[in-house]
């Protein structure tokens, strides 16, 4: 199992049998509350009929088509729609399957195209401590999470990685962007003058940090990332595997801080979880600077089976109808701050050392015991499971909560105050 303690987990197995809207049910016939939107995926929540109809409708008219050298109606599709969201000149979408993929998908995208202009010696990117990327050996190795790569070997040569954004004493119990940290950016122009920017292609962020544990970005830090890449001809990738698709109350978090990054990765919620779809956003100037050569050579070697598969694409169109039918994008915005005040509330519940909020998502750093860093949080997904007929996402000791994007008023007070038993009873 992915991410998993296996051994723990077989001697205590946590099961879900089915789900719907914000819920889930267990084997047993317990009711679960989904607080991680499945793992960040299901903005729209479980089971919304219009989803579960376009994929069965797809599968029995169009399975399956081969991507490489063909084409269907629906990838074409799903592309105009997730460009016509992008900002700026965010124009040409590459699919893949997962977040992973798109990540290592961008990379190689900003190595061809240095090679296709010319400027070959720029192999290097830029990540960032406390980064995640995904699983790929790209993504370990621009991500910023050693446990995540070492027991893999060295990855991608030539990365290097920017501090992470976050200082407690500085920051704690932020809600939103906090005031301090902009100037961490400056730290790229520390990695230019060591390595010079003729070796950089490109640096990689999330806009929020989420894997490691919700850290927003400092207000004006993204701005000024992309005006040192600017100065350096440095391209700037956006992972927005978890902040896409109406998380931060946008259809992309580079429209919330006014950044046109050059690529935007994306997963998740472009289906809302229903079916496995990734992809990739290019700018006009990257992709007119690889249409060259012989019009019937192919331009880019790189793709995958499953690229813009029928189904997901299916599923992908009716999430994004979904989205806009139902004001999703404007309803995260709108409760925003009811979900940050009711987060909150939990910062004087025993041994919780920060809290840190953004759109809909939180992060809960709880005190590590002292004989296991990551136990706390361990047994606090247990018990949540368990006994309070609730699902938290873990990273160590830190709890994660982003309910989907149809959450109510009244059921994130259930989340809370779930939340609340929860941290009392890891005490």
């Amino acid at each position: 199992m992915p991410f998993t303690a296996n051994r723990a987990a077989k001697r205590d197995p946590r099961l879900i049998a089915s789900a719907q809207g914000m819920h889930y049910r267990t084997p047993d016939g317990r009711t679960l509350l989904d607080g991680i939107s499945g793992l960040w995926c299901c903005n729209a929540g479980h089971g919304h009929e219009r989803i579960v109809s376009a994929i069965q409708a797809q599968a029995g008219r169009l399975d399956y088509a081969p991507p490489f050298q063909f084409g269907h109606e629906g990838a074409f599709a799903l592309a105009a729609r997730i460009e016509a969201l992008a900002p700026g000149d965010l124009d040409h979408v590459f699919f893949c399957n997962s977040g992973s993929e798109a990540v290592d998908t961008a990379l190689k995208i900003a190595l061809a195209y240095r090679h296709a202009t010319g400027e070959g010696g720029r192999t290097r990117f830029v990540g960032r401590e406390r980064g995640y990327h995904g699983t790929g050996f790209g993504g370990i190795s621009v991500g910023g999470l050693p446990a995540n790569r070492k027991a893999f070997g060295h990855g991608l040569s030539g990365t290097d990685h920017l501090p992470h954004t976050y200082d407690r004493e500085r920051q704690a119990f932020s809600k939103g962007e906090p005031e301090w940290g902009a100037h961490l950016a400056d730290e790229l122009e520390r990695i230019v003058a060591l390595h010079d920017a003729a070796t950089i292609c490109a640096v990689i962020v999330e806009p929020m940090a989420g894997s490691t544990g919700v850290l927003p970005p400092p207000k004006g830090y993204l701005q000024k990332l992309r005006s040192i890449c600017d100065r350096h001809g440095i391209l700037l990738i956006f992972d927005e595997v978890i902040t896409g698709f109406g998380r931060l109350g946008f259809a992309f978090a580079a429209e919330r801080y006014g950044v046109t990054p050059d690529m935007i990765c994306f997963a998740k919620g472009v289906t809302s979880g229903a079916v496995p779809l990734g992809g990739v956003i290019v700018r006009e100037g990257l992709h007119a600077a690889l249409m060259t050569g012989p019009e019937r050579a192919i331009e880019l070697f790189h793709g995958y089976t499953y690229s813009g598969h029928p189904l997901a694409c299916a599923a992908g169109l009716a999430a994004l109808d979904l989205y806009r039918d139902e004001g999703l994008f404007e309803r995260s915005r709108v409760l925003e701050p009811v979900f940050a005040d009711a987060v909150m509330s939990l910062r004087d519940e025993p041994n919780v050392l920060d809290i840190r909020t953004l759109g809909l998502a939180a992060g809960i750093d709880l005190a590590p015991r002292p004989d296991a860093s990551g136990g706390r949080g361990y047994d606090a997904m247990v018990h949540a499971f368990n006994v309070s007929d609730l699902v938290i996402r873990v990273s160590g000791d830190t709890l994660a909560l982003c309910p989907a994007l149809i959450v109510s008023e009244d059921q994130i007070g259930e989340l809370v105050e779930k939340t609340r038993v929860v941290i009392r009873a890891v005490a």
